[in-house]
C-alpha cells in the first residue's frame, strides 16, 4: 500500500512550526512525513487574544484547466442575466482562479485554501489524456492545502486516488487508450492532503487515506475532517471501488470529534462532498433568505442537522450549485453551509474569529460570500506555462479529426427525455464490435444521461478544424470517464424493470431517462411504463435479450440495480473508443428523428 502523507504547517517563509499527524485513528497505515506545506500566507506577530483567519474554497473542478465554454462558463447574475455578460465573457479557468486567489489573499495574513472534492474526475481531454496529472500539479500551483474526495476521484479506482496523493508513475503503454502518465518522466502527486474520512477497507476501519489533517497557524489549530457522499458507491464504477464500505457521513464525523478535541483541536470544518439544489434561477451570490433556499429534499440538510455542534462550518459540494446557507446544528445554533458552483468558476472567501482562550471558531464571527472568477485578471503565468507545456503535449492525441456532423448534436432533451446525441452514443454502443466476445452480438443499447457531459456543436474549432469536423478531444468531452462498454443477457421482464426504475427506486425524487438505441422503443406516462418494442414486435417476457451498456451502469450505478441480474457479462473496449469509431464510421452525420422513447 502507497505511504501516506501528513500535515505539516509552516510560515509563509517556510519556517516550520508544527507538526500534526493524520494517521490517527481512522487513518489507514503506513504513514510517512510529507514535504512541509500549510497556510498559504503568514505572519511572525501573534494577534492578541483572537486571530483573523480567512478560508478560501471550492469545489467540483473536474480538470478544468482551461477556462469552461458555454454554459459550463455561465453564472447566474443578481437580478438577471449571466456571466456572458461580463467583459471579457464568461467565468473560470485555472489562470484567473489562481490570480482571483492571490488577491483574495491579499490583506489576509493568515489564509488557507481547502476544497470539497471532485476535483478530478469528468475532466476536460487536457487534464483527463494524462489521467488528470496536470490537474493536480495545477492545483498545488493554487497553494490548496487541504481537500476531501469526492466521488469522481475513484473514477479510476482507488488505487489511482492513491497515487494522485503520493505520485508515481503509470506504466500505461505510453499513451496506449489515448492516456499518457508522466510524459515528461515524473509526477509527484499532491501537496496537499486529499481526505477520505468515511471511506474504508471492507471491514475493517482502515482509511484509505487520512480522515482528517490539523492546520496550525500561530497555535490555532484547525481541524478538517473530509469525506465523500456515502452514495459514492451507487453513482462510480463498482470496480472503482470494490474492497471499500463507505460509511454515514454524519456518523463519521461525529465520532472523529472527539479525536480532535483530545489533540487540542475544538475548532473543527468539515469538508464533504454533498450538497443542496437551489432555485435554478438563484444568483451566484445569493445567500438563503435570499433567493438561494436550497429544497427541503437535499441530502445535505439532514447532514448539517446531525452534524456534532462542535463542528464550526460545512463546505460542499456535488450538485454543482452556489449556496451560502445557515442550517441549525443539533443546538439549535446557526451553522454556514457552502458551495461554490463547479469548474472553478467561483470560490467562497470565508472570514472567522479564532479565540485563543478558548481554542475554537467564534460561531458569530463567521461570514462568507461566494465570488465570481471573472477573466478580466491578468493571467497566472505558472498555470499558464502549465496549460502550454500539455495543451502541446496532448496535440497529436486531441487534434486529430475523427469525423463530421451536419448540425448540433446536443444533449437537450424532448418531451420524453431522449436526446439527439444520446441517441448517437446509444447507437454507437450497439455498434461496437468488441463487446460480441463470445456471444451474440447485442440488440439494445442503453446509456446513462449523467456519462453524457457535454454537447458536439458544428461551429466549435479548438484546434482549425473546419466547421462540422470533430476532433478526438471533442468526443472525449462528450464521454470523459473512460468507461469500458459491457454486455450482459436480460430477459424482457429484467428489461421492463430496468425501465421502470429510470423513476422508481433511487430515481424516484429525479427520473434518469436512459438514452436508447436505434429499433428499441417505449411508451410510459407518469410512472407507468407502456408499450416496449424491438424492430416493432413487443418484447417477450420470457425471452432473453443482448444488452450492452457501460461498466457504470452494469454495476449497477445510477439507481438501476436490474443490471445486476443480467447473465453472461463480457466487457468489451472503452466507451470513447466506440463513440470515436462510430462517428468515423457514419460521417458526416445528422441528427435523427426524437421518436423512440414516447411519453404519453
Amino acid at each position: 500500500m502507497p505511504t501516506r502523507k501528513t500535515s505539516i504547517t509552516r510560515l509563509a517563509g517556510g519556517a516550520v512550526i508544527a507538526a500534526t499527524a493524520v494517521t490517527l485513528a481512522l487513518v489507514g497505515p503506513g504513514a510517512a512525513t510529507a514535504a512541509p506545506k500549510g497556510p498559504n500566507n503568514g505572519g511572525n506577530t501573534p494577534n492578541g487574544p483572537t486571530i483573523d483567519i480567512q478560508l478560501l474554497s471550492f469545489n467540483d473542478f473536474h480538470g478544468n484547466l482551461e477556462p469552461p465554454v458555454g454554459s459550463s462558463g455561465r453564472l447566474n447574475l443578481p437580478g438577471g442575466g449571466n456571466t456572458d455578460s461580463l467583459t471579457p465573457p464568461g467565468v473560470g479557468g485555472v489562470e484567473y482562479l489562481a490570480t482571483h486567489l492571490a488577491q483574495a489573499r491579499e490583506g489576509h495574513r493568515y489564509s488557507l485554501t481547502v476544497a470539497a472534492g471532485d476535483l478530478i474526475g469528468a475532466s476536460p481531454l487536457l487534464s483527463g489524456a494524462f489521467h488528470d496529472e496536470p490537474s493536480i500539479e495545477a492545483l498545488n500551483a493554487l497553494h490548496l492545502d487541504v481537500s476531501a474526495v469526492g466521488n469522481h476521484e475513484f473514477d479510476e479506482g482507488y488505487i489511482e486516488l492513491q497515487r494522485m496523493a503520493d505520485g508515481g508513475c503509470l506504466d500505461d503503454g505510453d499513451g496506449a487508450n489515448n492516456q499518457n502518465s508522466c510524459p515528461d518522466g515524473s509526477f509527484d502527486g499532491a501537496d496537499f492532503d486529499f481526505l477520505a474520512a468515511n471511506v474504508v477497507y471492507e471491514g475493517t476501519d482502515q482509511t484509505i487515506l487520512p480522515a482528517y489533517s490539523i492546520e496550525n497557524i500561530k497555535g490555532a489549530k484547525i481541524g478538517f475532517i473530509g469525506m465523500t457522499l456515502e452514495e459514492t458507491p451507487d453513482i462510480v464504477t463498482a470496480a472503482g471501488v470494490a474492497g471499500l464500505d463507505f460509511k454515514d457521513e454524519v456518523e463519521t464525523a461525529n465520532a472523529l470529534v472527539p479525536v480532535l478535541k483530545a489533540q487540542g483541536v475544538n475548532a473543527i470544518v468539515v469538508l464533504i462532498h454533498q450538497g443542496g439544489t437551489p432555485p435554478s434561477s438563484a444568483a451566484y451570490n445569493a445567500a438563503c433568505g435570499n433567493g438561494a433556499e436550497i429544497a427541503s429534499t437535499s441530502p445535505i440538510i439532514p447532514i448539517a442537522k446531525n452534524l456534532d455542534p462542535a463542528i464550526d462550518l460545512i463546505v460542499s459540494g456535488h450538485t454543482h450549485a452556489p449556496y451560502i446557507c445557515n442550517i441549525k446544528d443539533p443546538a439549535g445554533q446557526d451553522r454556514l453551509v457552502t458551495s461554490a458552483s463547479s469548474f472553478g468558476r467561483l470560490y467562497t472567501d470565508t472570514n472567522l474569529t479564532y479565540d485563543r482562550r478558548t481554542q475554537d471558531i467564534v460561531r458569530t464571527s463567521v461570514t462568507s460570500a461566494n465570488m465570481l472568477v471573472t477573466r478580466n485578471v491578468d493571467r497566472d503565468p505558472v498555470q499558464t506555462d502549465l496549460i502550454a507545456k500539455y495543451k502541446e503535449l496532448v496535440k497529436p492525441i486531441a487534434s486529430e479529426v475523427i469525423g463530421s456532423v451536419t448540425a448540433d448534436i446536443t444533449r437537450a432533451i424532448n418531451a420524453g427525455g431522449e436526446s439527439a446525441l444520446g441517441d448517437l452514443i446509444a447507437d454507437a454502443q450497439l455498434a461496437d464490435p468488441s463487446v460480441v466476445g463470445p456471444y451474440a452480438a447485442p440488440v439494445i443499447a442503453l446509456m446513462n444521461p449523467g456519462g453524457i457531459r457535454t454537447d458536439l456543436t458544428y461551429a466549435g474549432s479548438s484546434w482549425g478544424e473546419a466547421p462540422g469536423q470533430i476532433t478526438y478531444e471533442e468526443a472525449f468531452n462528450v464521454q470523459p470517464f473512460n468507461n469500458y462498454l459491457v454486455s450482459l443477457d436480460l430477459t424482457g421482464a429484467e428489461i421492463k424493470t430496468l425501465l421502470s426504475q429510470q423513476w422508481s427506486g433511487a430515481n424516484a425524487g429525479a427520473p434518469k431517462i436512459l438514452q436508447v438505441s436505434e429499433g428499441f422503443s417505449y411508451t410510459y406516462s407518469g410512472t407507468t411504463l407502456g408499450q416496449v418494442t424491438l424492430n416493432g414486435v413487443a418484447l417477450d417476457d420470457t425471452a432473453v435479450y443482448r444488452v450492452v451498456t457501460n461498466n457504470f451502469l452494469a454495476g449497477g450505478g445510477d439507481g438501476f440495480p436490474a443490471f445486476l441480474g443480467g447473465d453472461k457479462v463480457y466487457y468489451g473496449g472503452l466507451d470513447i473508443d466506440a463513440f470515436a469509431a462510430y462517428l468515423t464510421a457514419h460521417s458526416p452525420y445528422a441528427p435523427t428523428p426524437l421518436d423512440r422513447i414516447i411519453k404519453n
